[in-house]
């Protein structure tokens, strides 16, 4: 069925790509770190803030559990999977062989505007770390990190790294009182400088780093 408001013809949404959007709202709030580890949430929470019927959340919570971003606590109530030192190492290990390809390819095909925007996003860092804000700073993290995955042009490599980020972005909300936000900076500073000279080896180095200085202190604290 097809109606006209303010002369627009406007069609409803079809209920796969309803659930298609509520998919990637629910895989957005996971990715920029604002569903926290220890935090629950529900269905009827979400289909609520959403403007949506339970239905379309269901299921992409359904999708989102089976890809081990998310898990159900008790009844109607989801959360992130506890963390254990096993997937902590096997998350690093896949995000140190995969994440530094695209960063490298990313070096090759990157051109000024795509600089232009990192540095934003670098900026935007730099700013939520001096302010405290760690949920600006998760954002930005986000951001920049995925402003070089896609210039890697490759949407298949992309995809591999935004499921590894669902499993492990939700844990930077426990690197605040570690100092990590600012040595990560330093980390995007140096990958910002390899990309705008075109150095793949440098910016992977970068990436690599950013991944084990991340791991050795989330390691600590399950210790």
């Amino acid at each position: 069925m097809v109606f006209k408001k303010a002369g627009v013809e406007i069609t409803p949404l079809s209920r796969e790509t309803l659930q298609d959007r509520v998919h990637r709202y629910i895989t957005e709030l996971i990715l920029d770190g604002s569903i926290v580890p220890g935090e629950t949430v529900t269905i009827q929470s979400l289909a609520d803030a959403f403007g949506v019927s339970p239905m379309p959340v269901r299921e992409a919570l359904r999708r989102l559990t089976a890809a081990n971003a998310l898990t159900v606590v008790s009844g109607r109530s989801i959360g992130i999977p506890a963390l254990s030192r096993a997937r902590l190492t096997d998350l690093r290990n896949v995000r140190s062989a995969i994440e530094p390809i695209a960063a490298g390819w990313a070096a090759e095909r990157i051109d000024a505007d795509g600089l232009a925007v990192l540095r934003q996003h670098l900026d935007a860092l730099e700013s939520a770390n001096a302010a405290g804000d760690v949920k600006a700073y998760l954002r930005a993290n986000y951001t920049f990190h995925f402003a070089i995955y896609r210039a890697a042009g490759s949407e298949n490599i992309l995809k591999i790294i935004e499921n590894l980020w669902l499993q492990i972005s939700p844990y930077f909300n426990m690197l605040d009182d570690s100092g990590n936000y600012s040595t990560a900076n330093e980390h995007h500073q140096a990958m910002f400088a390899a990309l705008a000279n075109r150095d793949a080896e440098a910016v992977q180095a970068a990436i690599r780093a950013d991944i084990d200085a991340a791991f050795h202190i989330l390691m600590n604290m399950l210790d």
